[in-house]
């Protein structure tokens, strides 16, 4: 019975190891972005972010906020966007409903790939 018991152990410990580090590396990490993060750049129709993994997404997501203009008193201002998928999967696009003004813009995501587990992120960008 002893001689069975440590094969089984051996093979369920493997098992486990195995699927629990291809798991671990499904995380999706954000691969760029256009713009880029910390860029100067003319008005942007779309934001695009380019990730590592396949993304689920009903489960990701991401807003863009403005974070300064000049003469600009309050606090940050959420923008109206849509998001959508990319059509490679990895991609996510996220399109402002009106024509971005010049200012500071901060890009807020989150990414789910298969493992469900969220990865959240942000960056900034400044438009001329």
């Amino acid at each position: 019975m002893l001689s069975i018991r440590k094969p089984l152990l051996t093979f369920a410990t493997t098992a486990s190891v195995l699927l629990f580090s291809s798991i671990a590396q499904a995380h999706p990490k954000l691969l760029a972005s256009d713009p880029q993060a910390n860029a100067e750049v003319a008005v942007p129709a779309k934001i695009e972010l380019h990730f590592s993994e396949t993304l689920t997404t009903q489960f990701s997501g991401a807003k863009l906020v403005m974070s300064g203009m000049p003469g600009m008193s309050h606090g940050a201002m959420p923008v109206e966007v849509v998001v959508s998928g990319g059509e490679d999967g990895k991609t996510m696009v996220i399109t402002p409903a009106k024509t971005l003004m010049s200012g500071d813009y901060r890009v807020e995501w989150r990414a789910v790939s298969s493992d469900t587990h969220p990865i959240t992120g942000n960056f900034s960008f400044k438009v001329k």
